[in-house]
This record gives C-alpha cells, sequence and structure tokens, in this order.
C-alpha cells in the first residue's frame, strides 16, 4: 500500500510524492494540537489548561528522545531496504526494536518514581500542583505506544511507504476528539480524562500500525551470521546521537522560553501566539527534510552517488523556493494570523506577534536547509554532525539572546534576530561538513 521506491525514476515526483503524506501527518497533528487546546481551556477552565500545559514541555521532551532514537534506526533501515539487504535489515529492525523498547523501559523507571521531584523542577504552582499530577500520571502510561507508533512509522517510510503512517495518525486524530469530548463533557473526568482519551488514541495508532506492518510487508526472518553485538554497538551510537540532537533542540527552546518569559505577560503571550503560526508556516519545510533523507538513505545504501547529488541539488532549490514564498506570505499576512489567536483589542499583543514573525519568519530559508543538513547527516549515518549542527544553531541564539536582550536597547527583538542568526551559522558549517564528508561510494 503506497510504497514508492526513491532509486529509480524521477527524482522530483518521487520526493513530492512521498513528502506530502509526511506533511499531511503534521498538519494533523497540529489541527489536533489546537482542537485538544481548545477543548480543555472552554470545556475544564484555564486552571486545567495551565496544568496541562506544564506537562506538555515535559511529555514533549520525553517522546522526542524516542522519535530521535526511532528516526536514527530509520537510517538503517532505509539504507539496508536500498540495498535489498532483506537479512541485514531484518536484523537491524530486531536490534533497533529491542534497543529503544530498554530505552522506552528506562524513562518509566525514571519518571514515576521521580514524579513528585519532576513537578518540582517544573515549578509547578502549588494550585495546580494536584490538577497536573492528575494529568501526568495517566498521560506518561502512553509512553510505550508512542514509540510503538513512531518505531514502525519510520520502518514504513524507509521501506518507501509514508501513507500508511499518515492513515494511522489520521485515526489517532480523529479518536482523540471525540474521547475528549466524552471523557470530559460526557463523563466529567476533567484533566484526567483528557489524559486518558490521549492514551487510548496512542495506543490504538500505535498497535495498529505495529499489526498492519506485522502482517501486510514480508519482514525477513533469517538472521546474518556475524556481527551481532557490533551492528547493535553502531545502531546505538547512531541513535543515541539523533535522539541526543532531538533533545539538545527541545532543551534549548526551553532556555529561550525562560528568557521571553522575564519580559512579562504580554511578550508572552505574544511568542506563544506567533510561535503556533510560525510552527504551521515552516512545518511542510520540516517534513521535505525528513523525506530527502530517507531519499539519500535509499540511495546510500543502493550505491548511487550520483541520484544523491542530482536529489541533493534539487532538494535546496525546493526548499529554498518554498521557504521565500512563505516568508513573503508571512510577512504581509502577520497581522491576520495574530488575529486568530488573539483578541482584536490586544494590539500590543498583535504587534508583538507580528514584530516576531516578520523578523524570524523573513529568513524560513535559513532553517529550509537546515532541515535539510540534519536530514542529510542522518541519512549518511554521521548523525553527530546534526548534533553539532543543533549546538550551533542552538547555542548561537541562546548566547546571542541572553547576551543582548537584558543588557541592550534592542530588548526582545535581540531574541528574535538570534534565531535566524543561529541558522545561517549552522548552514553554513552544514556546507563545511558536506565538501568534507560526502561519501565516494
Amino acid at each position: 500500500m503506497g510504497e514508492i521506491n526513491l532509486t529509480e525514476g524521477s527524482i522530483f515526483k518521487k520526493l513530492v510524492q512521498f513528502s506530502l503524506p509526511m506533511i499531511a501527518g503534521n498538519l494533523l497533528q497540529q489541527v489536533y494540537n489546537l482542537v485538544d487546546t481548545l477543548i480543555v481551556g472552554k470545556c475544564i477552565g484555564s486552571d486545567a489548561l495551565a496544568a496541562v500545559g506544564s506537562a506538555y514541555t515535559l511529555m514533549t521532551f520525553l517522546t522526542s528522545i524516542l522519535i530521535g532514537l526511532c528516526m536514527g534506526s530509520g537510517a538503517f533501515f532505509s539504507a539496508d531496504y536500498g540495498a535489498g539487504e532483506e537479512a541485514q535489515l531484518g536484523e537491524d529492525i530486531r536490534l533497533s526494536f529491542g534497543f529503544i523498547l530498554a530505552m522506552c523501559a528506562l524513562i518509566y523507571a525514571i519518571i514515576y518514581p521521580g514524579m513528585e521531584l519532576i513537578l518540582s523542577l517544573l515549578q509547578t504552582p502549588p494550585e495546580l500542583l494536584e490538577l497536573t499530577r492528575n494529568y501526568v500520571r495517566p498521560v506518561f502510561t502512553g509512553i510505550f505506544f508512542v514509540f510503538l507508533y513512531n518505531f514502525y512509522a519510520y520502518l514504513l517510510r524507509a521501506m518507501g511507504n509514508s501513507l500508511v503512517p499518515l492513515v494511522f495518525l489520521g485515526i489517532s486524530a480523529l479518536l482523540n476528539i471525540v474521547l475528549d469530548l466524552w471523557f470530559v463533557l460526557g463523563f466529567h473526568m476533567g484533566v484526567a480524562g483528557a489524559a486518558w482519551a490521549t492514551v487510548i488514541a496512542q495506543a490504538a495508532s500505535g498497535v495498529g500500525i505495529a499489526l498492519y506492518t506485522r502482517r501486510k510487508l514480508s519482514l525477513p526472518k533469517a538472521k546474518t551470521k556475524s556481527r551481532g553485538l557490533s551492528r547493535l554497538r553502531e545502531i546505538v551510537v547512531n541513535d543515541a546521537a539523533t535522539a541526543l540532537q532531538q533533545s539538545v533542540m527541545n532543551f534549548g527552546i526551553l532556555m529561550i522560553q525562560g528568557l521571553v518569559n522575564s519580559f512579562g505577560a504580554t511578550v508572552m503571550a505574544s511568542f506563544a501566539a506567533a510561535v503556533k503560526i510560525d510552527t504551521i508556516a515552516y512545518m511542510p519545510a520540516q517534513e521535505f527534510g525528513n523525506a530527502y533523507s530517507l531519499f539519500v538513505s535509499q540511495n546510500y545504501g543502493a550505491q548511487q552517488p550520483e541520484r544523491i547529488r542530482k536529489g541533493t541539488r534539487l532538494s535546496f532549490l525546493v526548499s529554498t523556493i518554498f521557504c521565500l514564498v512563505i516568508s513573503g506570505l508571512i510577512f504581509v499576512l502577520s497581522p491576520w494570523l495574530m488575529g486568530f489567536f488573539v483578541e482584536p483589542g490586544e494590539t500590543a499583543i498583535i504587534a508583538g506577534g507580528v514584530q516576531y514573525l516578520r523578523i524570524e519568519g523573513s529568513m524560513y530559508v535559513g532553517i529550509g536547509i537546515l532541515f535539510l543538513w540534519y536530514g542529510y547527516f542522518r541519512a549518511i549515518r554521521k548523525p553527530q554532525v546534526s548534533l553539532i549542527l543543533t549546538v550551533i544553531s542552538l547555542g548561537t541564539r541562546v548566547a546571542l539572546s541572553y547576551a543582548l536582550a537584558p543588557r541592550t536597547a534592542l530588548g526582545v527583538v535581540a531574541i528574535w534576530l538570534s534565531i535566524p542568526i543561529g541558522w545561517v551559522l549552522a548552514d553554513l558549517a552544514g556546507l563545511v561538513f558536506y565538501r568534507r564528508l560526502r561519501p565516494e561510494m
């Protein structure tokens, strides 16, 4: 169902066909997040929304670790598939599944005994402590299903199938919304109802995609004779570097959020609304970068360096054109877009959001290229380079923001300017690494 061989045929056509379901899936997730926020805020109240929001950052951080591990393994799966190495693919699937499952168990072993300490570190206000506790206890049970869905989603995408993961994600999102309304409005379960709705929907998508993959795909069962431990070591190193990159990214964003908070409620509100617009605006470039990564992985395994070079030139051109168009639209439409999230009378909040979007949004081409570099180095099994680029990008952003925003007349504008500066420096570093590490095959 929907398999696309990325090692042959029109590069542009294949990349577009492969990336569109991934873009649609991410967009669906963003729409669900907005609806979920609306249900909790409107139907339970502002305290419940604050409690869920305080747990969301931690949940995002934990799931980013598992997603990074699955993403790292996807590079092995894609290269094996492109090379036609069925026995090696089967072994890599087994080794990766066991390793990531062990990491999932480790997360459980840390978060549940340390729940009270974690809530304390999150600086949860005393009046929200019980609400937050009622939400995080059930919602953290879904971490296993997050792993299950992402593991098989990256496996299917590695084998050229980006449509089936979209189908199961769509089922999950719709089920989550229905259960949210049922549990919150029908059973009056409060934040715990919202949490259990999320877990059940995650279970449906995780178990469903796992059963589909095992029943519909002929996964090889034969083991290779020799390199079990050495191969596991390769997978662990690769996956850990990718997971670290994802978690570092989230940690850097947390540091920026803390600085933004120091400028007061108006700037916080401007930033919160603008970031929602921001995320949706450049999300297609992010998913296109993920599709490009799997294109490189398959062709890396198939020993087709010239096709990788052609695909790289084309992908950078497509991403640049798209990002320039989106930047222009955001510049013009930002006041109107802010109006979706902010009441018309909140002119200071709208102005702050427009300022952010017009400064940072004018350079989407920077992050579009950075997503491609992340994907490229992940695909050729150099995830440590992606980690270095993340450190350069976020390190620049954090250093400039903390150095300039509190101490100069730029104020909060320094935070907005630091973001594209970090992207550009990381892009230049990516170009240097690309020229040095380009595989000859």
